[in-house]
């Protein structure tokens, strides 16, 4: 029952969202012009085939920069409250090195494999 406002609140954004999408797309300016249809600073013109493959290394490279950039946010408040956590506890010091070793474990498997070298 306390939930009711909460989904009367999401009718309403989502009923919203719907009317100006559709208002935007019935009364917006359609003039089609070969300039409007030209990239815009997204890359460059395309010529030739555009469905070209991309070797699974590009993504594999993408998932592990994704996956070590997010571990390396854990060092932030880490750091933040270094000297406080050492005068408290000075058991997070090894609970940090582990973390650490398990960071180490995965990238030099990583490297091990072979996935950071490209051809």
């Amino acid at each position: 029952m306390s939930y009711i406002p909460v989904l009367i609140l999401m009718a309403i954004g989502v009923f919203l969202g719907v009317v100006i999408i559709t208002l935007s797309g019935m009364l917006g300016p359609k003039i089609k012009n070969k300039a409007k249809e030209l990239p815009f600073e997204c890359g460059m013109p395309v010529y030739g085939d555009t469905k070209q493959r991309f070797s699974v290394r590009f993504y594999l490279v993408a998932i592990l920069f994704l996956l070590f950039d997010v571990e390396a946010v854990f060092f932030f408040p880490f750091a933040v409250v270094y000297k406080k956590l050492l005068s408290v506890n000075s058991f997070i010091i090894l609970d940090m090195g582990l973390f650490v070793g398990i960071l180490l474990v995965g990238y030099f498997y990583v490297l091990g494999k072979g996935a950071l070298e490209w051809e």
